[in-house]
């Protein structure tokens, strides 16, 4: 993955996460997710506050405001406003910095700027597939997303679940599984997860 590519499944990235907020019918905020803990709601707050996480030692001032592995169960009446403005900050610091850089700071440790977007990536990638699920949407993850975000899995996802937990187990997928099933199963998603299981 280069640096523009990097950048690129940002961009994708964040625009599916907006699009599954943005989607979600009135009503289905408080709905399960496969986020097993967590509501709609929940994991939209997790979602921001997380993409503020990955940016605040590139920009100090993008420092969450509430905990990511913790978020509130209540979403504010600009709660897209909020979203947007995240997504432009989130973008924003990983532009600021060189594109080829092999050190940028992060809270997982110094790594490539295209890396560290595509961590930021996944994170959002994942969490909009959990909220269209968990309400319906038709927005699935695709295989193209999936494969720009698997370096970054591959980096991140066993520290997170390790250290912090809050990646469940692998979950079991056929070995002819696309890519987008592959990671969001090694991210603890069973793919063919529906609100009702």
């Amino acid at each position: 993955m280069n640096a523009v590519d990097g950048l690129k499944v940002l961009a994708e990235a964040h625009a599916y996460l907006r699009a599954a907020a943005v989607g979600v019918p009135e009503g289905s905020w408080g709905a399960a997710t496969p986020c097993t803990e967590w509501t709609v709601r929940q994991v939209l707050n997790h979602a921001r506050l997380d993409q503020q996480a990955l940016v605040m030692q590139i920009d100090p001032e993008a420092a969450p405001t509430g905990d990511p592995f913790s978020p509130a169960d209540e979403l504010s009446d600009d709660a897209i406003a909020r979203l947007d403005a995240v997504l432009a900050q989130s973008a924003a610091a990983w532009g600021s910095v060189d594109p080829q850089a092999q050190d940028v700071p992060t809270p997982m440790g110094p790594m490539p700027t295209q890396l560290g977007a595509a961590v930021a990536a996944l994170d959002a990638a994942v969490h909009a597939w959990d909220i269209a699920k968990a309400t319906g949407q038709d927005l699935a993850l695709t295989d193209e997303l999936a494969e720009g975000l698997e370096a970054a899995a591959q980096r991140t996802v066993d520290f997170v679940r390790d250290n912090f937990g809050k990646y469940g187990p692998v979950v079991p997928v056929p070995e002819d599984s696309g890519s987008a099933d592959r990671l969001l199963a090694f991210t603890g998603r069973d793919p063919r997860w529906t609100p009702a299981g």
